[in-house]
């Protein structure tokens, strides 16, 4: 037996969570491994593109487009996902990418996905809360990711609103409808999750190019690879396990049995479609058990995660829907992640006036949600609702454009994101600059494909 791992039934405690160890937990050291390995067949396809994407763009360019000696020429960026189904026959690697998402598990089970995706809009807003507080904002806890998303631009608090309502439109896209989700010309979540996927193989290799010539830039060796399977399993129990078994019961919302395996179901897929290993979210006990674990062995805030936790905030202030308070975004995250977490973000705390307001916006929550539940006829309408206002309006709120998932922040040396309280330059990831290089589209490694 490892002398490292807890007894079983030991009780642990980690950021004011409480939980009990089980066979089903790992250790640090048994997650590390993890920290190395990575979505091979999405970087392989990326040199893929390469080679096809001027051809495309020059095979499906209009008549009256930008030729390359006009301003605008610069501007034209290919659709990797519609370079991906339409040319995947002509290249082996874009067909076993292709080949593989296209395939469906052999442990789906598209009703029990369809009623996963009802969940979420089930319970709507303390969902949204929770994802947005704990999920999101409590994920800046985590140094290995942020350090990551500090070398993308994205979190910058310029552009961070904008960077968390293109999450929301995917988790919109694969909860929205069952044919959506599923394989084919018109399924948009589908199509999301994998212009998301070609974006984190985009990320990593540009910044394990950048690595190459620096190594100080981007140290693998405690990092691990960037986006690699253990940060893409956390980000799946961020918007799975986290709300069943965190941010939703911190709001008084206890999903029932059959749902927890619903929804679970649901992310295991999409985590499938993403190029994640699905086998954390096979059953609710080890899911549970690897949230647990990482939350032991992976949330150790640092500066990195002060700045961007509070640029995060500083960007949801004030802004709509409900133009809350920067303290009252504080309370709220107070409640959900526990006031050590916070403390550990650089969060100041928030005025006991706030925190009660949270309080009963939660009982506002819990009256809704068991009350719609209940009734099938009253369920079935919130749902619908839910799925017709939401989606509208945070496409509204990201531009009138619907989220495209391209690399609009170029990774370079000595590019990093500026606290919430300092200047933006042109040349950091605080300013919405969307620098890209010349080209038609600058690929990882900085190469112009034009």
């Amino acid at each position: 037996m490892d002398a490292s791992r807890p007894k079983v039934g030991a009780c642990m405690t980690t950021w004011d969570y409480k939980f009990k160890w089980t066979e089903d937990h790992l250790t640090a050291e048994e997650m590390r491994p993890l920290m190395f390995t990575y979505d091979e067949l999405a970087t392989r396809s990326l040199d893929r593109f390469d080679d096809l994407a001027a051809l495309h763009l020059r095979a499906n360019r209009k008549p009256d487009d930008n030729g390359p000696g006009d301003p605008g020429h610069e501007t034209q960026h290919p659709d990797l996902y519609e370079i991906l189904s339409q040319r995947a026959h002509e290249d082996e690697t874009l067909r076993e990418l292709w080949d593989q998402v296209n395939t469906v598990p052999d442990w789906v089970d598209w009703a029990q996905i369809e009623r996963g995706q009802k969940v979420f809009y089930r319970y709507a807003g303390p969902s949204i809360v929770g994802l947005t507080f704990q999920s999101l904002l409590g994920g800046m806890g985590s140094p290995r990711v942020v350090e990551t998303l500090t070398r993308t631009g994205g979190f910058g608090v310029h552009v961070a609103r904008r960077r968390l309502l293109e999450t929301f439109q995917h988790v919109l896209d694969v909860t929205h409808s069952l044919p959506s989700l599923q394989p084919g010309p018109a399924a948009p979540g589908f199509a999301s999750s994998i212009r998301v996927r070609l974006l984190h193989a985009s990320v990593r290799r540009r910044i394990l190019a950048l690595a190459r010539r620096q190594p100080s830039y981007f140290p693998t060796s405690a990092h691990g690879i960037p986006i690699n399977d253990l940060d893409s399993i956390g980000t799946i129990l961020a918007f799975s396990a986290a709300p069943i078994w965190l941010s939703l019961p911190r709001q008084g919302i206890y999903l029932r049995g059959p749902e927890i395996d619903d929804y679970l179901a649901l992310w295991r897929y999409v985590a499938h479609l993403l190029g994640v290993p699905t086998h954390p979210f096979s059953s609710p006990p080890p899911a549970r058990a690897w949230m647990e674990s990482l939350l032991l062995a992976d949330v150790a805030p640092s500066a990195t995660s002060q700045t961007l936790g509070n640029n995060m905030l500083a960007a949801l202030a004030c802004q709509p829907p409900t133009y809350a308070s920067a303290d009252f975004l504080r309370a709220e995250a107070y409640w959900l992640n526990g006031p050590k977490l916070c403390t550990a973000l650089g969060l100041a705390p928030p005025r006991w006036g706030h925190t009660l307001l949270v309080g009963a916006q939660c009982l506002l929550f819990m009256a809704v949600c068991y009350a719609r539940r209940s009734v099938p006829a009253w369920d079935e309408r919130g749902i619908a609702r839910s799925r017709r206002v939401l989606k509208g309006f945070v496409v509204k709120q990201a531009g009138g454009t619907e989220a495209r998932h391209e690399m609009q922040y170029v990774p370079e040396l000595g590019k990093m994101e500026t606290p919430a309280d300092a200047p933006a330059s042109p040349h950091h990831g605080g300013a919405d600059t969307g620098r890209r290089g010349g080209g038609l589209w600058k690929g990882a490694e900085g190469r112009s494909l034009g």
